[in-house]
């Protein structure tokens, strides 16, 4: 497996350049944050699936479940972006923990 990294600009004093860290996760780091993210991703899609059901109720639609998760699908698309996310942000944690001024 590849880890996961991301770079970050860090600003030095007397230039106006900022030089780009690469922040990696080790392995566990990585599988702690796709873990975090799968148990989110359930909830969510949960959610959306309540909000879908909502949503044909509230607009007085026919009620069939194959409009149902299509919708819940539609709505976690576009909130489910966890994975990359969670991994930004312990990259991100681990840069300002290791140059934390």
């Amino acid at each position: 497996m590849m880890a996961f990294s991301k770079s970050f600009p860090r600003t030095l004093k007397g230039s106006s350049y900022p030089v780009w860290e690469e922040i990696s996760l080790t392995e566990e780091e990585e599988l702690e944050q796709e873990k975090k993210s799968e148990i989110d991703n359930l909830k969510l899609m949960e959610y959306c699936i309540e909000k879908a059901e909502e949503l044909i109720k509230n607009k007085e639609l026919k009620d069939y479940q194959s409009d149902v998760i299509k919708i819940a699908v539609s709505l976690f698309e576009k909130r489910a972006s966890h994975v990359v996310y969670y991994k930004e942000s312990k990259c991100k944690e681990k840069f300002d923990e290791k140059f934390k001024e």
